[in-house]
């Protein structure tokens, strides 16, 4: 996985019309990041920016990872 840098600070989310809270502390808040799915026949090829990108959110309170497949939208 190699990850890039997403917003600056915590925010709240939601995904599909729903908060999106943290399954292990119920938190609210998270930092949002990028992260690269990484294969091996694509890095062995250096075709590692043809891999899919993701969406992960760090939960601000005890900073367990969630994974995404289509990006949640900001709270503003």
């Amino acid at each position: 996985m190699t990850r890039k840098s997403g917003n600056p600070g915590p925010a709240k989310y939601t995904l599909e019309g729903k908060t999106v809270n943290c399954p292990h502390c119920n938190g609210s808040e998270f930092t949002a990041g990028q992260a690269q799915l990484n294969t091996a026949l694509a890095t062995l090829i250096e075709l590692d920016w043809m891999n899919k990108t993701v969406t992960v959110l760090t939960c601000s309170s005890c900073g367990q990872i969630q994974w995404f497949g289509v990006q949640p939208t900001m709270v503003t």
